[in-house]
């Protein structure tokens, strides 16, 4: 079971999530994918570009690996091919389960190599995505003729952006249609917890305020992905991921957001809005070490480390 101290908080929660919310982590914005598509979208944007999504009634922001990896190459961070899951280890993942989450990881992992230009380790990861999407049976999202576009776009850091967007986009739609919701809620948790690691890992040791700001708005995020993985619980492997992550939200808890609104812009021409309002977070750095700590634990429980 659950751990005790959890139950009220958790349970209670009906599922139903809309799958294209669980895999907004590999995307660019709404507003991105509207163009391409030559559609009229409204979207909604925080400050920081993410997506604020309406799910079961609330409102709360994902933000996407490809944006946590541009605020982090922003705040100066140089490349490290360090924080990255081994691509050999792929051949590693036997379960099903242990697949979709390392699909997330890989899929945040072609974010980060992609917007510091990387064009060689994109494609490396690209490859071992295509490895598990096959092995998932969710065909169609990496093959051969994506392959050869983000081959031709090398240094084009827009074209192989949206690319890995179009990708994501095919594993959604081939999820919803077979009924496969845990697969995404896995991709989404491998996903979010890989870019989490890269933003507690610059955080702590260059301190910047905004890859901190970035962290703290998580406090949210987490709650959600509990909430969106609860109705697994017991199935094979879940428990494990479900407890740790019910841990980590306590941390969480514990960070002061101090919020600060701002009057939002509404581009009636363009049918968006981008919301302004600044939150800051505080926290000691006893406290961002001990948060860092707990997610590389769960990290790489997830990898295999």
């Amino acid at each position: 079971m659950i751990k005790s101290r959890s139950l009220n908080r958790w349970f209670g929660y009906s599922g139903g999530f809309a799958l294209a919310a669980v895999l907004m982590v590999g995307c660019v914005s709404d507003v991105k994918k509207a163009e391409d598509n030559g559609e009229a979208k409204t979207a909604k944007v925080d400050s920081s570009g993410a997506q604020l999504l309406t799910i079961g009634g609330s409102m709360f922001s994902i933000p996407s690996p490809i944006q946590t990896a541009m605020l982090i190459e922003k705040s100066g961070a140089d490349y490290s091919k360090g924080f990255l899951n081994d691509a050999k280890k792929v051949s590693t993942y036997a379960t099903n389960y242990q697949k979709a989450l390392n699909l997330g990881v890989y899929g945040a992992d072609v974010g980060y190599v992609t917007i510091y230009d990387q064009s060689q380790d994109a494609l490396k990861y690209l490859g071992v995505i295509n490895k598990l999407t096959d092995e998932l049976g969710i065909t169609g999202a990496f093959d051969e003729s994506t392959i050869k576009r983000f081959e031709t776009n090398f240094g084009k850091r827009d074209s192989m952006l949206n690319l890995v967007a179009v990708a994501y986009r095919n594993s959604d739609a081939f999820l919803k249609d077979n009924d496969r919701m845990n697969v995404g809620a896995l991709i989404l948790a491998g996903g979010w917890i890989e870019t989490l690691y890269f933003s507690t890992q610059i955080a702590v040791k260059d301190g910047n305020q905004d890859v901190i700001n970035r962290i703290g708005e998580q406090k949210y995020t987490l709650n959600n992905i509990v909430k969106m993985l609860t109705p697994y619980y017991n199935q094979p492997e879940y428990d494990v991921l479900v407890d740790d992550l019910i841990e980590l939200a306590y941390d969480f808890d514990a960070i002061d957001i101090q919020y600060t609104y701002e009057k939002p812009e509404v581009d009636i021409a363009n049918k968006t809005t981008k919301i302004n309002s600044k939150t800051e977070v505080v926290i000691t750095p006893e406290h961002l070490q001990a948060i860092a700590d707990k997610v590389g634990n769960i990290r790489n429980k997830i990898v295999g480390q």
